[in-house]
């Protein structure tokens, strides 16, 4: 019977046109397909700016998160919302022809306000806003957010003089208003007009079956404008516009970028050709052309703002991770955790062993330090989280099961192996949770100390108002420093579990993953 494959998108009209669309095409190719719909935090939250909630992937996340817990197997996105860096274990598998990449002004009445120094103006977007104001630094722009139907209510019932939107988008659902007006100065967001399919990297059938929508010119394109954005390291927080197209009669492919100050008063643009199939360091060029004008400067003078909320992470992020939160969060970070691999002997893997666990990264590094590969002789590897899983077969050979967490491979076990025996490579600090259930169910738990896990506390300052924490090891080396008087943000329940022993506010994280916290801290800050 032929795989269905499950097509997850946002429920806007919008979206579910685009959806469809892609629905429509797969079917031509004789698969079976079904549309899931899934609300999205930039869907919940309109009661502030886009670059004020600070999430990136604001649309894309919660998709993100059905495809990785198996609820969808492919997601169909609006390529401009979608962060230039995907989840790990989830890619690119399609680019659709692009549709009209332009914006437009749809008016409330006429165009007689351009010529007046008090227009008002409509759109949730900073690009929009910031040219906009460059181009009539007299008139004011205010926010407008909400999808398609809600933003053209919300223009027809306040007294502004018009809205900016994405042509694509009232295009294709058929709304767009007669006296729409092209802005055709208007550099339009990396990507726009563009629809995006996503796939999660080992899913071979959808991937197959998507790539056979790609359309290569819009891919090229989309690729130099995402590319350009991600080299400015500019988000939803940045004014940061880019267009690519292929000129057919040269073959070329023309670039425009632009950056500008959120007020719009400053502004860096760069035109550029590249030959197609000689494009590899086009937007490279242009990004390093705004770089040097002083684009770096122009974004941290909008970045200096006061910051209106602190955090501490109990383990060194990475800058992709910083740039997951908004400016108006200042964060710190440290190791709060250093581990130390133990010598494993050799005959502890000298035979065959038949059930082995592995709950963590450092446990699969830790085996990975004694022995090679072919030294091991695992017949059953259980494991705890789906980088964990990654990292055994990559070093150490393929994992029989994993679960999310300690208790539900406990339970697994306990009914799969019961009577029988395991080996559970451990950290001197590890939670009883596992081994106490299975010894209490028959099952012999041999425990190896791989490596060993000490802490390192920092002393953190007052003004912080939340602290990341990642395993229950960092939360008792937190507490050997600080007071428990801020919001503790967990990757998990486990780690939770510790916090609330100290913590009156904790949150969990829907995914085990750094990426998943950073995403809790954003909302909950939001909401503030």
């Amino acid at each position: 019977m032929q795989k269905i494959i499950r097509i997850g998108t946002r429920d806007s009209q919008l979206a579910m046109w685009q959806a469809n669309k892609v629905r429509k095409q797969l079917e031509e190719l004789e698969y079976k397909c079904e549309i899931v719909p899934i609300k999205s935090t930039g869907d919940l939250v309109l009661d502030k700016p886009l670059y004020e909630l600070g999430i990136t992937g604001i649309f894309t996340k919660n998709l993100d998160i059905a495809m990785l817990n198996g609820d969808i197997d492919i997601a169909v996105h609006s390529l401009k919302d979608v962060p230039t860096v995907l989840p790990q274990g989830i890619v690119q598998a399609a680019v659709l022809k692009r549709a009209n990449y332009a914006d437009i002004l749809v008016l409330k009445d006429n165009e007689e306000f351009f010529g007046q120094p008090k227009g008002i103006i409509a759109t949730g977007s900073l690009r929009r806003k910031a040219q906009w104001l460059n181009r009539y630094p007299t008139h004011e722009v205010v926010d407008l957010r909400g999808n398609v139907n809600t933003r053209l209510e919300k223009l027809a019932s306040n007294d502004w003089n018009g809205a900016v939107f994405a042509a694509a988008g009232l295009e294709r659902i058929g709304i767009r208003p007669k006296g729409a007006i092209s802005l055709s100065w208007m550099i339009p967001a990396p990507a726009q007009g563009a629809i995006m399919i996503t796939a999660l990297e080992n899913d071979d059938f959808s991937k197959d079956a998507c790539e056979q929508l790609n359309h290569y010119e819009t891919q090229v394109c989309v690729g130099i404008e995402r590319e350009f954005l991600n080299r400015l390291e500019g988000g939803c927080t940045a004014p940061i516009g880019a267009l690519a197209y292929i000129d057919d009669k040269t073959e070329e492919i023309n670039f425009k970028g632009i950056l500008l100050s959120r007020d719009g008063k400053k502004k860096i643009s760069v035109n550029k050709k590249g030959k197609l199939g000689r494009h590899k360091f086009l937007a490279k060029d242009c990004a390093d052309y705004v770089i040097n004008k002083g684009g770096k400067e122009l974004m941290m003078e909008d970045m200096g703002l006061e910051k209106e909320f602190a955090i501490f992470s109990t383990k060194k992020l990475s800058e992709i991770q910083k740039k997951l939160l908004p400016t108006s969060i200042a964060v710190e970070d440290s190791d709060f955790i250093k581990i130390r691999f133990n010598r494993i002997a050799p005959k502890v893997v000298k035979n065959e062993i038949e059930n082995v666990i592995i709950t963590s990264k450092n446990g699969v590094e830790a085996i990975a330090n004694s022995f090679t590969s072919d030294e091991l002789k695992f017949k059953n590897i259980y494991c705890v989280g789906r980088r964990t899983k990654k990292l055994i077969e990559q070093k150490i050979g393929k994992v029989t099961h994993s679960e999310r967490n300690a208790e539900k491979l406990a339970a697994y076990l306990v009914k799969e192996i019961k009577g029988q025996e395991v080996t559970y490579f451990c950290s001197d600090l590890r939670l009883d949770t596992l081994p106490s259930v299975l010894a209490e169910n028959g099952i012999r738990v041999n425990e190896v100390e791989a490596y060993k896990t000490m802490y390192s506390p920092a002393k953190v300052g007052e003004k912080v108002n939340g602290v990341l924490f990642y395993s229950p090891s960092t939360v008792e080396s937190y507490m050997k420093e600080n007071a428990a008087d801020k919001v503790a943000f967990c990757i998990g329940e486990s780690t939770a579990k510790e916090a609330r022993k100290h913590f009156e506010k904790v949150e969990v994280a829907k995914l085990p993953t750094v990426e998943s916290v950073i995403e809790l801290v954003n909302l909950h800050f939001v909401k503030k």
